[in-house]
């Protein structure tokens, strides 16, 4: 065995001792499960209305294969066009497509951030943002605050401001990177405030804020544009990340923003540059999803989803408070501990009363569960460290629109069968399908499924 074999044997081995090592999910052990996993939250990848659409469209399309080459080589005039109409339909100056909302977001933080200039970021932003950071020119001077803390936030940015007078000065940008709709937890960011304090702190216009809305688009705000535009900030923050790939039921992404930025992206940004764009059927099936958009098709879909939600939330705060559930073994997180009932959720512009298509069930042993929930003929899966940070285990379900109410109470069921089970037994239960007695003991055949 060379010297590199073993030294890529030794890290999989250990992560495979620590049982966090991460394997492809195996599609013939999903079938027949319900989904609670998938980011396929308007159930649009079964939409019979959708393929027929993309079908027909695809069909009468003048150029059908491949895309020919990068953008700066071949500007196809069904990728021109799409861009656009996402311009127009979500109110901005411009739009830029990117094969993937990980290569917008290294695009747009590699290149756009400049020398001197300062980067703050919620502690929870995606991995591609931190990627960029790192490929960017701002060096040392990027800061994270803690989640969703407007305080924290606040904090940070007067420190800032004493450490750096550039920025008082307008000298020096600062740009703040966060999440609509946070993939985890299931939280919304507070969008408005964040707003307000930037433009309070930095009146000289060099305080931005960038807006990855990866998981609200298709779910929140008129036509399911996203959260910005549910709180009507469109105009008022530097830039916005969709993608095409969860509700949307495509492939892709756009950075919606201003023309200099779009134009200096065309030039900078090496995850646009230097790769083949995205192939005429991609461009085709997310052209007729907005049609969906555009024709309240989503927001039916995206309404049925999110009382899903609520529904599902309030049942499992219910039973787990009826049984005397301890927390650490089964328990719903603080933001989701009170959702009121009958909320209207698309239409309140609180974000404290907008259930998500996301709910983190926090448990200290997530993997049997998920094994348990499979033997019950649901597919939720568990998200341990390295995935989000230590303690914080969690199964997390994803809802969808197909998902039927019949189906939400099963899981909420089937979840607190199985603490009531660890209770009264949990010696025995740590050994459901080959798991040892341990506490973080993991089934193998639940473990291939990350």
């Amino acid at each position: 065995m060379s010297a590199l074999d073993s030294k890529l044997k030794a890290a999989l081995d250990s992560r495979e001792q620590r049982q966090i090592r991460r394997r492809l999910a195996d599609p013939s052990q999903d079938e027949g499960l319900v989904d609670f996993h998938t980011n396929d939250y308007l159930s649009l990848c079964h939409s019979t209305d959708l393929r027929n659409s993309f079908l027909k469209k695809l069909q009468s399309s003048p150029d059908v294969l491949g895309s020919g080459g990068s953008r700066l080589l071949v500007n196809g005039e069904a990728h021109s066009a799409l861009e656009v109409r996402l311009a127009k339909f979500f109110n901005s100056p411009a739009a830029l497509l990117f094969n993937s909302g990980f290569d917008a977001n290294v695009g747009f933080f590699s290149c756009i951030p400049q020398p001197g200039d300062i980067m703050v970021y919620d502690e929870h932003i995606h991995a591609s943002v931190h990627d960029g950071i790192r490929a960017s020119r701002v060096g040392d001077t990027s800061y994270a605050f803690e989640h969703n803390s407007l305080t924290a936030l606040g904090d940070l940015l007067l420190r800032l401001m004493k450490e750096h007078p550039g920025l008082c000065r307008g000298d020096k940008s600062i740009f703040i990177a966060v999440e609509s709709l946070y993939s985890m937890d299931g939280t919304l960011a507070p969008l408005a405030q964040i707003v307000e304090m930037m433009e309070t702190l930095f009146p000289k216009g060099n305080g931005y804020v960038v807006v990855d809305e990866a998981h609200a688009t298709g779910v929140y705000g008129p036509q399911c544009k996203g959260l910005v535009a549910l709180l009507g900030l469109e105009q008022r923050v530097l830039a916005r990340l969709h993608t095409f790939g969860k509700a949307l039921a495509g492939s892709g992404a756009v950075v919606l923003t201003n023309t200099l930025i779009r134009d200096y992206m065309l030039n900078y940004a090496r995850s646009l540059i230097y790769t083949t764009s995205l192939s005429y059927p991609n461009i085709i099936s997310v052209d007729c999803s907005f049609d969906l958009l555009e024709n309240g098709t989503a927001k039916k879909l995206a309404t049925q989803l999110l009382n899903l939600s609520t529904h599902f939330s309030t049942l499992l705060l219910s039973l787990l408070s009826a049984r005397s559930i301890p927390p650490e073994l089964l328990s719903l997180p603080q933001h989701l501990a009170a959702i009121p009932p009958n909320t209207p959720p698309v239409t309140v512009p609180s974000l404290a009363r907008l259930p998500t298509p996301i709910i983190p069930v926090m448990t200290s042993r997530p993997r049997p569960l998920s094994a348990y929930l499979r033997a019950k003929g649901m597919n939720a899966r568990p998200i341990t460290w390295p995935t989000v940070p230590k303690g914080k285990d969690r199964i997390r379900v994803c809802l969808h629109a197909g998902n039927t109410r019949e189906e939400v109470e099963a899981l909420a069921n089937a979840m607190v069968e199985w603490a009531e089970n660890e209770m009264k037994n949990p010696k025995e239960n740590s050994q459901i399908e080959g798991l040892g007695p341990t506490k973080d003991s993991v089934s193998q055949v639940s473990y291939a499924k990350l």
